[in-house]
């Protein structure tokens, strides 16, 4: 058996709050986590949607049922997710991922946009968002990790060089189960070798976004 590859056109969706024109002074690129939809990560900002600021939020390219079918059969919960990757076929998942997320980057900022862009990941979105960046097709203002951390198999040298320029934030719950003492210990290392100093903002909470916090970075 040998495995085959092929390109292939195809249509992603993604959702925008407010738009982008002369005003905008902010835009906001928000990368939800793993088993969420867009629509529903992107109403967590809504603090943030001024006249002059565009939230975007792109969605995972693999959707799936948050529950087997077993359970959904017993309980009637039709809910779905999406995912970014999964340990199956990874790189061919973040190299398309890449290619969707400068798609969605080069369908709202024009070259003439001279507004602030600020990326934030939220758990594995993390991650996303910092292959994204590092993928070095898209100009950004600061780069926010909420509740997830640095890949560990990411091109240190090029994040070193890329990252040391921007202002990278980290916030966290204090009750964050997915952000044990081990995973902090792993976020700290991975800071002091990249040479960054991030801003670290933690909070009364656990896995979740709160709106009082993003108020503060905005």
């Amino acid at each position: 058996m040998v495995e085959q590859n092929l390109t292939v056109n195809f249509k992603a969706r993604y959702y925008r709050l407010g738009h982008i024109d002369a005003n905008t002074r902010h835009v906001w690129f928000v990368i939800h986590g793993y088993g969420q939809l867009a629509r529903f990560f992107l109403k967590k900002f809504n603090v943030l949607h001024q006249p002059d600021v565009c939230i975007i939020a792109p969605e995972g390219l693999s959707r799936f049922y948050l529950e087997d079918i077993t359970t959904r059969n017993q309980t009637g919960n039709q809910k779905v997710g999406a995912t970014w990757m999964t340990r199956e076929n990874r790189l061919m998942d973040i190299e398309n991922y890449i290619t969707y997320l400068n798609g969605v980057y080069q369908a709202e900022i024009t070259p003439a946009f001279s507004g602030q862009v600020h990326l934030l990941g939220f758990s594995q979105g993390a991650a996303t968002v910092v292959r994204w960046a590092l993928h070095e097709q898209i100009r950004f203002d600061r780069l926010i990790l909420w509740a997830g951390i640095f890949p560990p198999d990411m091109d240190f040298d090029k994040a070193t060089e890329i990252f040391k320029k921007k202002q990278v934030i980290e916030v966290y719950g204090q009750a964050d189960p997915f952000l044990q003492d081990d995973r902090i210990r792993e976020m700290t290392q991975t800071n002091q070798r990249l040479g960054i100093t991030p801003t670290l903002v933690s909070f009364d909470g656990g896995h979740e976004i709160k709106p009082d916090v993003l108020q503060k970075l905005a």
